[in-house]
């Protein structure tokens, strides 16, 4: 199953600072790590960034997407990343290959140097930089990221594989276009005015499940606010709809969902949003 977490450009409008900014986005990264999302998408709200908009949020979360070892050697000093130091540990969990052909456990690492006969040097999870052989018809310039298995730190043994490495990758994009993607899935909106999830509700969505992508609104402007569609609407179409799919207003969206319909605040931060959202729709059968 391919996750798709969607967040807007305005998801730290309400900081009073940096600092605040910064450690919201932390856990944003922590929700989307625990429940093992594949891709974090910064979609434009311009009309909804203050102080700071999608070029911070999407530096703050790339960085903290990328493993402890590697982050001097691919960040360096920044502006954006001033707080780095509050964000919370990641501890993205290693993928432990199974079978004679994926041995090992799955690693992030950096080129820092490429050599001929396709060789390249990799800074990665080991003491010291290493060179490792890229697989047939695989390209790779200094700076890019790849994935390493390795399968024995003494000796060293570890090899440079065409798969995605643990943890999520952060994309900025069009909301359309991460709709659009052929690993979509069920498109969701989260939205107060939406149909409420119940028990049934996540029955009648079991024999739909895969592929998932999940969109997500900003403190006080919410998915309708951003998509300037009136929650009239909204809960007219969850009404009428009952999760059917094509679901109008929205580009896209299967489904308006109301994931917390007992809500006992009047706002939801987003990453409690992420948290409260994404713990029933990644449930197993």
């Amino acid at each position: 199953m391919t996750l798709s977490v969607l967040v807007p450009s305005s998801l730290v409008r309400e900081a009073e600072d940096k600092r605040e900014a910064t450690r919201k986005l932390g856990y944003v990264a922590r929700a989307a790590t625990v429940f093992r999302a594949d891709r974090l998408v910064v979609f434009p709200d311009g009309d909804g960034e203050r102080r700071w908009g999608s070029g911070f949020v999407e530096v703050v979360l790339r960085y903290a997407a990328t493993p402890p070892y590697l982050r001097k050697e691919a960040w360096g000093r920044r502006d954006e990343l001033e707080y780095a130091g509050v964000l919370p540990p990641l501890r993205v969990s290693s993928r432990t290959g199974s079978g004679p052909d994926r041995p090992g456990s799955l690693q992030e690492g950096i080129v820092t140097e490429v050599g001929p006969d396709g060789r390249v040097r990799v800074n990665c999870a080991l003491q010291h930089p290493i060179s490792l052989l890229l697989p047939d018809g695989m390209e790779a310039s200094e700076g890019e990221r790849v994935a390493i298995r390795i399968s024995s730190r003494e000796p060293v043994r570890a090899r440079i594989v065409d798969e995605p490495p643990p943890g999520f990758a952060v994309r900025r994009a069009d909301l359309s276009e991460a709709l659009a993607r052929p690993d979509a899935g069920l498109r969701i909106a989260t939205s107060r005015h939406g149909t409420a999830l119940s028990v049934d509700r996540l029955a009648d969505m079991a024999g739909r499940r895969g592929d998932m992508t999940v969109a997500f609104g900003a403190p006080g402007r919410g998915l309708p606010s951003i998509l300037d569609v009136s929650v009239e609407d909204v809960a007219g179409a969850a009404e009428s709809a009952a999760g059917d799919t094509d679901v109008e207003p929205g580009p896209g969206f299967d489904l308006w969902l109301n994931t917390i319909p007992r809500q006992g605040s009047e706002t939801v931060r987003t990453e409690e949003a992420m948290f409260a959202s994404l713990a029933p729709l990644t449930l197993t059968e």
